[in-house]
């Protein structure tokens, strides 16, 4: 069995966060999986709350950040602990129903061109996440954000950017791997220096795919599903925009703004 190490980055949603934990701990069985979970200094004091709950497993850690160093930041944090085959980025609003851990892992053991995956995603109730993607453009973005509103060119430009043209039920290479759950080889993320510092949140899950497909291939795997609750909407909060508009500036003065891979 893959040697398994997973990262959940935590702000705030002590339920939430400790169901997403159990989760990963009920369904992996074996002792080579660490599991890392990360508190962003968490003013609702969740960081403390979990560090003195007894999740009853040994291969949790409980790591409490002085302050919210962001995402990707926060998931470097751990990276200089890893020593397993294979890491996993994990959101806290994903619920694991099965043994996926170690199957992923053991197929990207299996295919050796392959260094990044991410599984089918679902909502809880049950309809299907739209999230593997094409590279990122300026256009795509923002028809990202307005096809719920508008519709029309926008809704095809989404339905494009997210690969709806494409026959997702079978696995194939993606552009762009989502952080809400991401399986990557533990030598390349570390390779590639993990997350981009210079990003606290947005889009600096499009940019480690980035650096990954210079390793390599990145995969959308359909035979593996978990459930992600994916609470977030920046157009409703105009800091969570600004943010994201910030970082994304950042994206495309590193990758330009045209089509295709790197």
């Amino acid at each position: 069995m893959p040697k398994i190490s997973a990262c959940i980055v935590a702000y705030c949603d002590y339920d939430e966060v400790c169901a997403a934990v159990r989760s990963a701990l009920a369904n992996t069985p074996g002792d080579d999986f660490a599991l890392y979970v990360v508190d962003n200094a968490s003013p609702d004091g969740c960081g403390p709350r979990l560090a003195q709950t007894d999740f009853g497993d040994v291969r949790v850690q409980v790591i409490c950040l002085p302050k919210n160093l962001g995402f990707g930041k926060g998931h470097n944090s751990i990276m200089d602990r890893l020593t397993s085959d294979v890491h996993f980025i994990l959101n806290p609003d994903v619920i694991i129903h099965d043994d996926i851990l170690p199957q992923m892992a053991q197929w990207l053991l299996d295919h050796p061109g392959v260094v990044m995956a991410t599984p089918q995603l679902y909502f809880p109730d049950g309809r299907i996440q739209n999230l593997p993607r094409r590279k990122p453009t300026p256009w795509l973005l923002l028809a990202r954000q307005l096809a719920p509103r508008f519709g029309g060119v926008m809704q095809k430009a989404d339905e494009h950017y997210t690969m709806q043209d494409e026959d997702l039920t079978i696995p194939r290479p993606i552009e762009f791997c989502t952080g809400s759950f991401a399986a990557i080889r533990t030598d390349v993320f570390k390779t590639i220096g993990g997350f981009d510092p210079e990003y606290f949140m947005y889009v600096e899950d499009a940019d480690l795919t980035q650096r990954a497909l210079r390793q390599g291939l990145v995969y959308l795997l359909p035979q593996f599903t978990a459930t992600h609750a994916w609470h977030r909407d920046p157009m409703r909060d105009a800091g969570k925009f600004k943010m994201q508009l910030k970082s994304m500036g950042r994206y495309f003065k590193k990758w330009g703004i045209g089509k295709g891979n790197v």
